[in-house]
């Protein structure tokens, strides 16, 4: 094996990957993952494929090296779905202008081969690093995080991680976080001719949004974080009534509230809870939380001070990029579950985050070889302590 990046290799190994589906939903990464397996097995690694549910699953390879810390590559190897609108077609990857398109070429099927291709190279180098290398490559990132949070749940020991995620080759230390409460607000049916025999639950609702907005802009937009910025609170859906000449006695609320670093989730949940009691006391909504949605989870960051960061930032200066941050996610991603379970971490990938999800994602071809030169360096300086 080479201690520089085969090209040629990597492209054939996107374009392989990408043909393979596993939009989400449903996810299905079976197929994924037994190729990704027979990829770093094929590079020396020992490598576990779990069923973390029926249908999806989980990667992971290790190489163990002497002693040291332990390091661990982590992205996802689910994609959203293909939806409309493209060019060509979204699973035959495609190079034109320097690009590679296809669905999950920068999210998240690019940085993923990029770190296979470092670890290719750490393999065959391991003179220059001691402890354990490990590849954690995961389902259900898009939705719900469940493979990544599976993973955590078995406390794996990890001193430091890089998460795959399209930052245009730079270095993020932080994300968001999220909560989704679905909030039911009740009323009173009654027949539409005679409406004030009942309890317009779409009114009732009318009337908790209007303080959701004011505790948004009053309260949660001031709670700010250097590199995420603002928290927010909002409503993305609302659905209620169930007949035309019927007045609705229910109406269901989404809410989506983003924290940042810091904001505790029990804390958050709690002004929930006194939203709604707000509610009833000043206009005598009758409302409850019936369920909170699947997110990603919630939100961290790594001290920019810390040595993952710094170390982080000067691969990626070394390689060409001019500012390589830090930065801060709006969204949210797989770093936190690394973070729980103490690893210090940040997120660099090739390809824009302004392009993922969108038809004809692509991520630039330079970028997608570089990364697999800064994962490299980030790693041997990791595992040189």
């Amino acid at each position: 094996m080479s201690h520089t990046p085969d090209i040629a290799r990597m492209k054939r190994e996107l374009a392989e990957l990408i043909a393979i589906r596993t939009e989400n939903p449903p996810g299905q990464e079976a197929d994924a993952a037994v190729y990704v397996r027979d990829l770093l097995l094929s590079a020396g690694f020992a490598v576990d494929v779990v069923e973390y549910k029926p249908g999806r699953f989980n990667v992971e390879a290790r190489m163990e090296n002497g002693p040291g810390p332990v390091f661990a590559f982590n992205t996802h190897m689910d994609t959203v779905p293909a939806g409309d609108g493209w060019s060509s077609d979204p699973f035959i990857l495609r190079e034109a202008d320097g690009k590679l398109y296809g669905r999950g070429a920068c999210d998240c099927k690019g940085p993923l081969i990029s770190m296979v291709e470092a670890m290719r190279m750490l393999a065959s180098d391991r003179g220059a690093w001691s402890g354990t290398l490990l590849g954690v490559f995961v389902g259900d990132e898009e939705i719900a995080s469940e493979g990544a949070k599976f993973y955590a749940a078995g406390r794996p020991k990890i001193d430091f991680a890089v998460v795959g995620e399209p930052t245009s080759n730079t270095t993020f230390a932080a994300h968001k976080g999220s909560l989704r409460p679905v909030v039911r607000v009740h009323g009173q049916a009654a027949h539409s001719g005679t409406p004030h025999l009942g309890d317009n639950a779409i009114y009732r609702a009318g009337q908790l949004l209007s303080l959701i907005e004011a505790h948004h802009n009053e309260v949660v937009r001031g709670r700010t974080h250097p590199l995420v910025g603002e928290a927010s609170l909002t409503v993305t859906r609302i659905s209620g009534g169930h007949a035309d000449n019927v007045v609705p006695y229910v109406c269901d609320l989404l809410l989506d509230r983003r924290m940042v670093p810091g904001e505790d989730e029990a804390a958050v949940k709690q002004e929930f809870a006194d939203l709604l009691a707000l509610a009833h006391t000043r206009f005598g909504v009758r409302a409850e939380i019936v369920d909170y949605r699947a997110t990603t989870g919630g939100a961290t960051e790594t001290a920019v001070d810390s040595t993952i960061v710094q170390t982080s930032m000067a691969a990626c200066r070394s390689h060409g990029v001019s500012d390589p941050g830090p930065f801060g996610f709006q969204g949210g991603c797989d770093l936190v579950h690394f973070r729980e379970i103490g690893a210090q971490g940040t997120v660099i990938g090739p390809g824009d985050l302004s392009v993922a999800h969108k038809p004809d994602e692509f991520v630039p071809t330079d970028e997608f070889v570089t990364a697999s030169l800064i994962y490299r360096d980030v790693a041997i300086s990791m595992l040189r302590g």
